[in-house]
């Protein structure tokens, strides 16, 4: 049989923060003593609430399939949480739920990307959303970013790089790999460039709940034409249950509709009825101390790496991440992530993961273990260093 994958493939690299974390395994199951800061997932285990919501599920006999578009008692609760925590009225016919924040993009951009179409997007930004683009025919086209816009895009950035070809734009709020936030203004401003443009919108909110000082507001708040993305995944802390939500267009449901029946069934039912748990009031006692619990963290860490040499030039508004310009302390950060790795146990991202604007100079280290491990792991890394 001869080698002949479709020629989008040459455009999708590894994910290498996976890749990394393969390594960092293979070390523990040699017996090395491995300090995970390299993946971005939540360290606690899911909420009981919500475990036990799913096993009495299974145990009833709920294990079959659901609605596409998902449960519609699911669909309601993230339409009433909307109402609860933002004060918005979202109507549940345009709730999707969806296998994970992933699949939610998949959706979104099978049913948006035509063969060519520009999609913009931060450079450093998450990389597997240029390669979900990508896999449905469409280009991605990183906006350079850097601490001057909090490493977020600006309408002035958008018109230097929108094109006849461009068809939309994708942020995230909270990003990754940066925490950085965009307030309620600056999502109206990027929505009205782009409504102007006639283009369509995504917004990334998968870290939303996991913010510090503020609340992220949602962009559902400027305009009912928002695709809006989140996930059970970060702040109610699903990751491995694979279950997301989107917020689509009144004019789209049935497209999405479609394209969810022919290329994923359904979501998880296990999980779909575990995720009624997700609300409750014991859930979110239980989720806010978590959150406070990452907020030590990040008040922890930030300054401990500052003190070693690393440079924080966007303090983090939200999720569980540090993005630190390490070009004081090395010449390309996905050599130094490896040696760290082998040396001092001490495993890392290195910015070659997030795009191509100075990857070199740039690694994050998330924020996922409690603070003794974060403690040792800075030991580690002063010895390494020599401080």
């Amino acid at each position: 049989m001869t080698y002949r994958p479709a020629r989008r493939l040459a455009d999708i690299e590894p994910f290498h923060v996976v890749e990394l974390f393969t390594r960092a395994r293979q070390l523990e199951a040699q017996g090395r003593d491995i300090i995970h800061m390299e993946v971005g997932e939540p360290d606690f285990p899911t909420p009981a609430p919500i475990a036990n919501a799913a096993v009495d599920a299974i145990n009833s006999g709920k294990n079959y399939y659901t609605e596409s578009l998902g449960l519609p008692a699911l669909r309601e609760a993230i339409a009433n949480f909307y109402a609860t925590k933002y004060g918005l009225t979202v109507t549940a016919s345009r709730v999707v739920v969806t296998n994970g924040a992933s699949g939610a993009l998949n959706l979104a951009f099978a049913c948006l990307a035509d063969p060519g179409s520009e999609w913009l997007m931060t450079n450093p930004g998450y990389p597997c959303n240029r390669h979900i683009i990508r896999s449905y025919e469409g280009l991605p086209v990183g906006i350079p970013v850097g601490p001057e816009s909090n490493f977020q895009p600006t309408p002035e950035l958008l018109a230097q790089h929108w094109t006849l070809n461009t068809a939309g734009l994708l942020v995230a709020s909270p990003a990754n790999p940066t925490g950085t936030l965009l307030d309620l203004d600056q999502i109206r401003n990027l929505a009205n460039f782009v409504r102007q443009r006639d283009g369509h919108f995504l917004v990334d909110e998968i870290y939303h709940g996991l913010t510090y000082e503020m609340d992220a507001p949602t962009a559902c708040a400027a305009g009912d034409d928002i695709w809006v993305i989140n996930s059970f995944s970060k702040y109610f802390q699903m990751t491995g249950w694979r279950l997301g939500w989107m917020i689509v267009p009144e004019i789209y449901v049935r497209d999405v509709e479609k394209l969810a029946q022919n290329l994923t069934l359904c979501p998880s039912a296990p999980a779909q009825y575990g995720a009624l748990a997700a609300f409750l009031p014991e859930t979110l006692e239980i989720l806010e101390s978590r959150r406070a619990e990452f907020q030590r963290r990040r008040d922890y860490l930030a300054p401990a790496l500052e003190k070693l040499g690393f440079r924080i030039t966007a303090q983090p508004q939200g999720a569980f991440y540090l993005y630190c310009d390490c070009s004081a302390l090395c010449d390309d950060s996905f050599t130094f992530a490896r040696d760290l790795l082998e040396k001092t146990g001490v495993a890392a991202t290195p910015g070659l993961d997030f795009g191509s604007n100075q990857p070199q100079r740039h690694i994050r280290f998330a924020y996922t273990t409690d603070l003794s491990r974060l403690a040792e792991a800075v030991d580690r890394l002063a010895r390494y260093l020599g401080r």
